[in-house]
């Protein structure tokens, strides 16, 4: 044997002939959840600041002598 044939050989051997897209699924459907997962995420902070519109009224209410009007012409 001829280092030629070694290396054609070798070649041949090394070379893979699979589905490259379907070895990466996996990468597809990690993203997906995670993706998924910071969406749901998202969403369960919608409408927040409406939950507690009562309490942040009586707050307002009852420190409105608080405020201090400064800066920008107040």
């Amino acid at each position: 044997m001829t280092l030629a044939t070694i290396l054609t050989f070798a070649a041949e051997e090394s070379e893979h002939h699979g589905n490259v897209a379907l070895e990466t699924v996996g990468y597809g459907i990690t993203a997906l959840a995670v993706f998924g997962t910071l969406a749901l995420v998202t969403v369960s902070y919608r409408n927040v600041a409406n939950r507690h519109s009562r309490k942040a009224e009586a707050y307002t209410r009852a420190h409105a002598d608080d405020v201090q009007q400064a800066g920008h012409g107040h």
